[in-house]
């Protein structure tokens, strides 16, 4: 069973939008959560625009609370991607070496969208874009993963 985590700044916008999305294109052969690289949101459950996205997409967001990376994920999760480079760089700061070819880039699996970011709805309010990122990168995810 493969594992895997989407991390970004606070697990309420864009991971667990990719939670939910890969979630419902994955076999059950997969083990995928997501977190944050802060604290600021702990506890909550996912922004009111990330709900809307799932659930007219008919996928539960039950059970989602925002919750802030451990030093256990790092061990646990075959891949823990980052929705944009600070949370990759903030993954790298968290994380101990050995785990460093475990942590990627969202957009770097999109063809074309290399090194670019998921951009933050919090901040932007515009959660129809982060939505196509995000299921273009979930596909892209999941042939990978399938692939290796």
């Amino acid at each position: 069973m493969k594992k895997i985590l989407f991390v970004c700044l606070g697990n309420i916008c864009r991971s667990p939008m990719a939670e939910g999305i890969f979630r419902s294109k994955a076999s059950t052969d997969y083990e995928i959560d997501s977190a944050a690289t802060s604290s600021w949101e702990e506890g909550n459950v996912p922004h009111p625009g990330t709900q809307k996205i799932l659930l007219d997409r008919n996928i539960s967001t039950r059970g989602m609370r925002s919750r802030k990376i451990s030093d256990h994920d790092f061990e646990y999760y075959d891949y823990i991607i980052g929705m944009d480079k600070n949370n990759v760089r903030d993954l790298y700061h968290f994380s101990p070496e050995q785990y460093h070819h475990k942590i990627k880039l969202f957009l770097n699996s999109v063809d074309g969208y290399e090194g670019m970011d998921v951009p933050d709805p919090w901040y932007t309010g515009d959660f129809d874009t982060t939505e196509r990122l995000v299921d273009l990168g979930t596909s892209s995810w999941l042939k990978i993963i399938e692939n290796e």
